[in-house]
């Protein structure tokens, strides 16, 4: 039996059918489902406040764009990841602005003591740590950045990252093989407590 044009599309939770008339029950669970995660990558690129706005207004856009979600090209997840992601582009020169500074404050961390416990000491490296690699996350193209931190921060594979940004998959991977590749070259290295305590 083959299914008519103005039939709905068969619907699941990883591709749901976003066009009936009422997709206020679908858009709730779909908002149960990512809005989290979402939050917490946009909070990691542009900070708490800018995420909760930016979770409102991809839902918003979703909602608003709902036809144009297609279930037979690919899952939900990088659909909203997508529009998460071209609605951050215009937080990019905050997010760029917050890592240069993030940098920064990153060289002035307090020396450790000896008498700190051990972990605390680690806590205080892994912050140094992230400050380096804020700095060089910094210099990356916007486009290189959206590939790593979807990746890395999102947890989305090179499909996923290829639907979200709209190329091709094979793209996905030549960015994060270079960008890798960059990183390991330009990134601070991590400096030891001893290291520090000699400088």
């Amino acid at each position: 039996m083959t299914r008519q044009a103005d039939e709905p599309l068969p619907s699941d939770k990883d591709r749901p059918y976003l066009g009936g008339p009422e997709p206020a029950f679908e858009f709730g669970r779909l908002f149960d489902a990512y809005a989290r995660p979402l939050h917490r990558y946009l909070a990691r690129r542009v900070g708490q406040d800018t995420a909760h706005d930016l979770v409102s207004e991809t839902f918003l856009v979703a909602l608003n764009q709902r036809h144009s979600y297609d279930p037979r090209r690919g899952a939900v997840r990088p659909w909203l990841y997508g529009i998460a992601t071209n609605l951050l582009r215009r937080q990019v020169r905050q997010e760029v602005r917050a890592l240069q500074a993030t940098a920064r404050s990153a060289g002035h961390a307090p020396g450790q003591e000896a008498s700190h416990e051990s972990r605390v000491a680690d806590r205080l490296d892994a912050a140094a740590m992230a400050g380096r690699l804020a700095g060089a996350l910094a210099q990356l193209s916007e486009g290189d950045r959206d590939v790593l931190l979807l990746t890395s921060w999102a947890g989305l594979d090179s499909t996923e990252v290829a639907d979200a940004l709209g190329i091709p998959v094979g793209t996905v991977r030549s960015r994060l093989h270079r960008v890798r590749k960059w990183l390991r070259a330009n990134a601070p290295k991590p400096t030891t407590r001893e290291e520090d305590g000699n400088a």
